[in-house]
This record gives structure tokens, sequence and C-alpha cells, in this order.
């Protein structure tokens, strides 16, 4: 009997090749999801370790403008109250190891992170997935 692999290779410009989300598909994924902009909330930076707690109730401009000149996020949307991750100039998320493609920071990981792709994402239910080489 011969078995054949499926491989399937996403664009991130293209939804129509996106998967459907299943448990397990990340075990043999490229992290191709970690090099999409991460867009997380104040809370998340508290959970990272970036902000203080009693920083919540402070000017997010404020907070915005200290965590661009540290290189911890690249934009703030002030409309949204969304702060954008910083990412290596590869394009890969500050978190992921760069050998494993696994996240360093899984347990504190943003609640963006925490629901893509079944809830959040370009198209909730499917992921970019991309064969691990």
């Amino acid at each position: 009997m011969r078995v054949s692999m499926i491989v399937h290779n996403a664009d991130l410009d293209d939804l129509t090749t996106w998967v459907r989300y299943r448990n397990g598909l990340c075990d043999g994924c490229h992290a191709i999801c970690c090099t999409m902009p991460a867009e997380v909330r104040t809370r998340d930076l508290v959970r990272l370790g970036f902000v203080d707690e009693f920083e919540l109730d402070a000017d997010p401009k404020q907070l915005a403008k200290r965590l661009q000149k540290q290189g911890i996020i690249e934009h703030f949307n002030f409309r949204h109250g969304l702060f954008t991750l910083a990412r290596r100039s590869n394009g890969d998320c500050r978190f992921l190891d760069a050998v494993t493609r696994r996240c360093t920071v899984y347990d504190k990981r943003p609640e963006t992170c925490r629901n893509h792709p079944q809830k959040i994402g370009p198209r909730p239910g499917f992921c970019a997935y991309r064969q691990k080489a």
C-alpha cells in the first residue's frame, strides 16, 4: 500500500491557500503565524513583563513612546488600544526560537497568540500552515 503525503505551503497573502486548523497541526509547522504582526493589549505586556501592573492606568501614548524607544513595539494604534510587537529584521516574532521554531514565552504569550488561528486572524479557523523543511 502506498501512502502519499500532501505538502501544503500556504501563501500569507492568499487566504484561499490556508488550511482548516486542527489540533496537532502546529507540531509539523514552520511557525509561519509567528511572522505575522502580533497586536497586543496592555495586559499582555504586563504578562510578558514589559509593563508593571501600576502602569495599566497610565497614558497609553506615553507608554507606547517608552516601549517604542526600548524596541519592544513597532506601532501603537491609539484608537483601538493595540500595540504591535516589534519583530526581528527577518520578520520573525522576537520570541520565536530561530532553531526550534517554537515560542520561548509560550506560557506568557499574548492573547492574540493564544487565540490564533481558532478565533483571531485574517481567516479565523484557518491557518497559514507551512510544513517544516
